[in-house]
């Protein structure tokens, strides 16, 4: 089994080999990251929508983001902040 970072997926296909860049949804998500205490990533879009947790755990998966901590009161959320990595994947 191949890592995370040996592929990007285009359209719905995993192109091994490829470097992985964020999709648009995932670098909205990543991007106010970069200038939060802590690196801590939204909750909520810019229009109070929460993030779809799709995009979330495909940023977990990639070493984008990682789990901050677990929210008691809900527990459902995922609290995360950017890695280096998720800055870096930022910068391509």
């Amino acid at each position: 089994m191949r890592a995370a970072e040996d592929y990007a997926v285009v359209g719905d296909r995993p192109v091994f080999g490829a470097a992985a860049q964020p999709t648009n949804a995932e670098a909205a998500y990543l991007r106010p990251g970069l200038h939060q205490p802590g690196r801590k990533l939204p909750l909520f879009d810019a229009q109070g929508r929460p993030v779809r947790p799709q995009v979330i755990r495909a940023c977990l998966v990639r070493g984008w983001a990682e789990r901050w901590f677990a929210n008691p009161l809900a527990p459902d959320w995922l609290v995360c902040r950017l890695t280096e990595k998720g800055a870096k994947a930022l910068e391509r």
